[in-house]
Formats: C-alpha cells, sequence, structure tokens
C-alpha cells in the first residue's frame, strides 16, 4: 500500500464500538437489509451485497435506508419478530469479517417523497386513498411537519404530522433499536437531519410552521430528531452507537431551486450559522456519537448526489468546518477520493470517509488500494443509471420504471451488483470462437464475458481505438472518470489476452467464416432531420473529440443531456451556448437521475444559457437560425456554429441467423447500463 493512504487504515471509535478503519459504506436506496419499500423481511440479495462489502474490508457498512414504518403495507418495522430472528445468525457470519454494520433507519420521506404518477392520483383523490391505505397511504407517505409543496409533483401539498403521530414514531425508533441490539446491530444510524427527509423538514424554519412542541423555536423544530436519539439510548441502552446522517448546508434557494457551486444566494433551509449551533445541539441534548455529513436536499440534490459536473470532495469545506462545533467523530461524504479522505484525515480534520457508490462499482477497490493496484480500480462514473435514476422534468412526476423503482443500488457498469443470481460468470463447456464487432464499451464488455466464459472472443474495430461513441462522450473536461474507464478497459482486455484487429471496417458478416457466433457492437449515427441547411451542423464528435473550431455563439439543435452537458463545455471554455428543445424542458428524459439533470438546468439557467422550449428550428442560414415555437412564434437567432444534438439512430450490420447476436446502440439507443447490461444478457448464453 501507497503510503499516502496509510490513515485511511487506522481504527476510530463511534461511542464504545471501534471500527477497523475509517472507510464507512454510506447508505443507498436498494440495499436496504428489511426491503426496500415494499414491506419488510430479511432481503437475501441486500444481505450477501452488505456481506461480501465487508469481505472487501468496508470498515462500517451502512444499509439501505429503512423507514420505520413502511411506504407500502403501513407496518411498523419492530412488528415483524422473524426478520430479527434472520439477522442474529447473519450478524454472527458478518462480524468474522472484522466489519461493523449499523442500520439507517429513517422517518419518511415527507415532500421528497418521489411520488409517481399513479401515486400522485391517489394523493389528489382523498377517497381513493383512503381505500388503498391498507395497501399503500400516499398522503401518510407523503406527511411533513406543515403543508408543503411536493418535490416532485409541485401541486401536491404533504400534511401535517400529528403530535400523536409523531410520538408514536419515536416509540418504535426505540423499539426497533432494542430489537436490532438484541439481534447482534451494532449500532444505528438516524437519516433525521439529512437531505431535507421529512424529520429534516421539521428543523427547516421554512417547511415547519407547527404551533406545537414540534414547531416555532429551534429547540422545538430540533425536538422530533432529537427525541428519537433519547429514545433509542432509553430502550437500546445509552452504549449502543447512535449516528445521525446530517447535511451540514442545504444549498437550496427556494422551493425546487438548488444552488449551483459558486452560485451567490440566501439559504432557504439550513445554512452554516445554524449548523454550527445544530451539530452541537444534537450531540448534547441526542445524544449523537456520529455525525455521517454532507450537503444539499432533494431541491439540490446534486450536491448529496453529485454527478459528474461536481468537483471531487465538493462537501468537504463545510463538512470540516462543522466539525469544529462538535467532540463527536466527523466522515464527509460527496465524491470524495481516497487521497483527499487520507490526507484530511491525517491531519485531524476529519474523522472517516463516507463513500458509497464505488462500493457497486467495484467491491474490491479497499483491497486493491491496500495491495497498491489502484490502476486495477474500475472508476464511478457517477451517472446514477443503474443505483438511483428517479427522472422527472417540468409537469411530470417521478417518472422512473417501476422495474427500477422496486430494484435500486445496482450499478450501470457492473450488472452483477445487487442481482448476483441474474448476471453471473457460467464456466461454458463448449469453448467458441465469437466474433465481436466494434470496440465500444458495449463490444469490450461482450468481450470480456465471453473470455472470462471460456470462449475466444476477436474483436473488429474500424478504428485504431477502443471506445466508440463513449470516447466523445468522455472528452468534455469534467468527465475525468469516463476517461479513467476507457483507460480500464484497455487495461482488462490487454490483461485477458482478447485479440483485437483495429482498423477493420465489417459491413458484411458473411466475411467472417470460421466464426462459431458474431456479437454485432457497431452502435449508433447521429439522426438527420430534413430541414433547409441541416448539412451546416456539426456532430458531437467534431465539436467535443476533434475540436473543430466554433466561434463564440453556438446553437444546440435539442436539448437533452448530450446537448446540455457539452452546453456546459462550451460555458467552461468561455463560449456562449444557446439552446432549442421541442420538449417543455431540458433534459426531458426518463432514464436521466433528477440530480444530474437539475444540476445541468440549474447551471445553465445560472450562466443565462438562452433556452428556447417548446421549439424547433426550421431553417439553418449561413449566420442565423429560424426558430418557431409551438405556439407560432418565429425568431431569428445568429450563430457562429450548430451542433446536431436530436439524438442517434442504431447503427447494426446486416444478416440474421441464430448465432449472430446484438448488443449496444446499434439495438436501441440507450446508455452504457442498456450497453453493458445487454452485453451480459446476450454472452451469458453464448
Amino acid at each position: 500500500m501507497h503510503e499516502q493512504y496509510e490513515a485511511l487504515f487506522t481504527p476510530f471509535k463511534i461511542g464504545d464500538v471501534e471500527i477497523k478503519n475509517r472507510i464507512v459504506q454510506c447508505s443507498m436506496g436498494g440495499t436496504s437489509l428489511f426491503g426496500w419499500l415494499e414491506p419488510g423481511h430479511f432481503d437475501k440479495e441486500a444481505a450477501n451485497f452488505l456481506l461480501n462489502r465487508a469481505k472487501n474490508d468496508v470498515g462500517l457498512v451502512l444499509p439501505g435506508m429503512q423507514v420505520i414504518r413502511d411506504t407500502m403495507g403501513r407496518g411498523w418495522l419492530d412488528n415483524n419478530k422473524r426478520m430479527y430472528k434472520q439477522l442474529k445468525p447473519y450478524m454472527e457470519e458478518y462480524h468474522k469479517t472484522g466489519g461493523k454494520l449499523f442500520i439507517q433507519l429513517a422517518g419518511g420521506f415527507g415532500r421528497s417523497m418521489a411520488v409517481t404518477p399513479w401515486m400522485a392520483f391517489l394523493h389528489r383523490n382523498p377517497l381513493l386513498n383512503k381505500l388503498a391505505s391498507p395497501i399503500v397511504d400516499v398522503q401518510y407517505s407523503c406527511a411533513s411537519a406543515s403543508e408543503v409543496p411536493n418535490r416532485w409533483a409541485e401541486d401536491l401539498v404533504s400534511r401535517p404530522f400529528t403530535t400523536e403521530e409523531i410520538q408514536e414514531m419515536v416509540f418504535h425508533f426505540g423499539r426497533c433499536a432494542r430489537l436490532l441490539r438484541e439481534a447482534g446491530m451494532d449500532g444505528v444510524e438516524i437519516h433525521a437531519v439529512h437531505e431535507g427527509y421529512n424529520l429534516d423538514q421539521f428543523t427547516f424554519e421554512a417547511c415547519n410552521r407547527r404551533t406545537d412542541q414540534y414547531g416555532g423555536s429551534f429547540e422545538n423544530r430540533y425536538r422530533f430528531p432529537c427525541e428519537i436519539a433519547q429514545e433509542i439510548h432509553k430502550q437500546a441502552g445509552d452504549d449502543f452507537p447512535v449516528s445521525l446522517r446530517y447535511s451540514a448546508k442545504s444549498y437550496t434557494k427556494g422551493w425546487c431551486q438548488g444552488a449551483v457551486p459558486g452560485e451567490k444566494f440566501e439559504e432557504f433551509f439550513r445554512d452554516l450559522p445554524e449548523s454550527e449551533k445544530a451539530v452541537k445541539h444534537l450531540e448534547e441534548v441526542g445524544g449523537y456519537q456520529f455525525f455521517n455529513c454532507d450537503n444539499g436536499t432533494y431541491d439540490a440534490w446534486y450536491w448529496a448526489h453529485p454527478p459528474q459536473y461536481m468537483p471531487d470532495n465538493c462537501n468537504l469545506k463545510d463538512v470540516e468546518h462543522i466539525k469544529k462545533f462538535t467532540n463527536m467523530p466527523v466522515s464527509c461524504a460527496g465524491r470524495m477520493t481516497p487521497e483527499k479522505a487520507a490526507e484530511e484525515i491525517a491531519a485531524g480534520r476529519l474523522d472517516a470517509v463516507s463513500i458509497a457508490r464505488q462500493n457497486l462499482v467495484d467491491p474490491e477497490w479497499i483491497i486493491k488500494i491496500e495491495e497498491g493496484r489502484e490502476e486495477d480500480i474500475r472508476p464511478c462514473i457517477r451517472c446514477h443509471n443503474g443505483c438511483f435514476n428517479f427522472a422527472k422534468y417540468r409537469g411530470t412526476a417521478n417518472i422512473q420504471s417501476l422495474e427500477d423503482s422496486l430494484h435500486l443500488g445496482r450499478c450501470a457498469l457492473n450488472p452483477p451488483t445487487m442481482q448476483h443470481n441474474r448476471y453471473k460468470i457460467v464456466p461454458t463447456h463448449s469453448p467458441k470462437k465469437v466474433a465481436v464487432i466494434g470496440a465500444g464499451i458495449g463490444g469490450c464488455e461482450a468481450a470480456l464475458v465471453l473470455k472470462q466464459r471460456g470462449h475466444n472472443p476477436v474483436v473488429f474495430e474500424k478504428t485504431d481505438k477502443i471506445g466508440g461513441l463513449f470516447l466523445t462522450a468522455s472528452a468534455m473536461s469534467f468527465k475525468e472518470n469516463d476517461k479513467k474507464l476507457i483507460e480500464w478497459y484497455k487495461r482488462e482486455v490487454e490483461k485477458a489476452g482478447i485479440e483485437f484487429r483495429f482498423n477493420t471496417e465489417i459491413n458484411d458478416l458473411g466475411v467472417l467464416g470460421g466464426f462459431d457466433d458474431i456479437v454485432v457492437a457497431t452502435g449508433a449515427t447521429p439522426r438527420q432531420m430534413a430541414i433547409p441547411g441541416f448539412e451546416k451542423c456539426l456532430t458531437f464528435t467534431q465539436l467535443l473529440r476533434e475540436k473543430v473550431p466554433v466561434g463564440d455563439k453556438v446553437v444546440f439543435f435539442g436539448g437533452g443531456q448530450s446537448s446540455c452537458e457539452a452546453a456546459y463545455e462550451m460555458i467552461l471554455q468561455g463560449k456562449h451556448p444557446i439552446i432549442v428543445e421541442y420538449a417543455a424542458d431540458l433534459v426531458p428524459a426518463q432514464n436521466v437521475c433528477l440530480a444530474n439533470a437539475s444540476f445541468l438546468r440549474d447551471m445553465l439557467a445560472y450562466k443565462q444559457v438562452p433556452t428556447y422550449l417548446n421549439s424547433s428550428i426550421s431553417n439553418i442560414g449561413d449566420k442565423t437560425v429560424t426558430i418557431r415555437g409551438k405556439d407560432g412564434s418565429v425568431t431569428e437567432v445568429e450563430y457562429d456554429n450548430i451542433v446536431n444534438g436530436i439524438g442517434f439512430v442504431p447503427q447494426p450490420v446486416g444478416g440474421t441467423g441464430k448465432h449472430i447476436h446484438r448488443v449496444g446502440d446499434c439495438v436501441a439507443i440507450g446508455n452504457l447500463r442498456t450497453a453493458i447490461w445487454r452485453a451480459w444478457d446476450v454472452c451469458m448464453k453464448i
């Protein structure tokens, strides 16, 4: 192990519990030990995932958040005694790793409940909600401190919790903690003053207009999370550790309005001066013994779930400031790099580092650091496409697919994560010689899976590089980890000894005699449109990878994720992008997480990028483009260059037969998740 990482591998204590190193795995939706949204049960898939991470040297593992009262079914988490009986032998096995496990408990989502269209329908119809309440009570799930607008469907208003409901919840937190301790759990973490969930909403003056003992003064607003910790100590014992998931600063300007890095704004929720007071109060009155910190709310979700556009260690400055006001150990999450974490821990400015999604993409990343093999770590690209792709745009609720809603915590780049029985390497008994056409990410992944199974893949690539269209996607200055991913694939295919035939274009599968099977991974090409002057449009490859000179005013024809990312890159270069989008919002897509999409929307608005929504381009002249709105308006806009951002179309090589398979964008346009998962779907069956 390199000397710079040594501080990460020293022990520390939370209460009386010693953690063997300074690495904490944060809770991630979907990795819940007692089920996710469904009624509580011992989840064997999550149990396997969590035990595996402990075996790979995570010091403290926090499973996915457990709502103290089920979102579905409304059962209290402490009522299913069978779960705790199953937990006890599991904890005995878990402790053999030397790791520790805290369960994260929560009071619910409140206005942050990611309501889907059908849930919004129930919420708007009290009679139907009442009829459905034995199965799902949406109004209870969205309940908050006071009447406040929902983050996902802004016309929905949360009802206030009654005083009796609050006190009932406090009791069940304590009872659940006692049962967890009896089953061998090492501690609990309360998702209370964090990310704008319902317990956090009680602390916000803007959300809390109550007149009882849970509203009004600072002490009353923080009473609920304090009473929870007090009740846990009462029922489970003072020596049972209680951690707090804590957001130091909200970075929120208003309802559904986040503040991007560098923006000057007035804090709508919790600012640092209040946070200084709060962290001390929560320690002294609540009895919290560990602060697991980051920033943000669902309104500014890119602070709590930083996409690739956010800087590394984005929450560190605020968290280290807050550490000065508590005597308890403090950890920081949010694009934390191991190098920086180790430096800050060694200097005493931080006690631990909290890392979440890197544990999804590469379960062995800590072992690789310990063995000095950092170059072998598969990087997380912060896409959220597999782990947490809650999505919305203007006029929608959460439009995430039901399949993804029920199965969070998976990984776009590593299909076996949280689905190890579905995606697994099974050695073949009949090795085949397989041609793979295309060395993009889908083609490389297919070749790796085939090789691991015992087949002999040969990859044909028309250029002299691997990466395909992802070389363009990774060319932007803020896509450091995307670039690292390409380098990771280069090393992996080389270590695997896979044969590549570069500068070899295959347009006719009939020339591939001698191969038992053929995997086509030829990707996609830019979509064309029959309007005057469309031939003047540049492709993303010309703009980003080939770096064709574009001048100052760059029009993006289309406002999807690719266009918005490229527009942000133009801003960073000092240029002035303009976006034209046919839909009513930027990034109008189901498969883009709100954390990623809202950063782009908020940043482009902050940079005052001219954006024409509900509009299209009808003519591209030499110096101006004609923009037509759905309302009949016509606008002439001057430009220096224009970029085709209206999407892509599949480009498969022709040919059919049971031995011909297709993966990636040549099947249907998607993202890295669809390319990689399709590669596994195909290559597990060859």
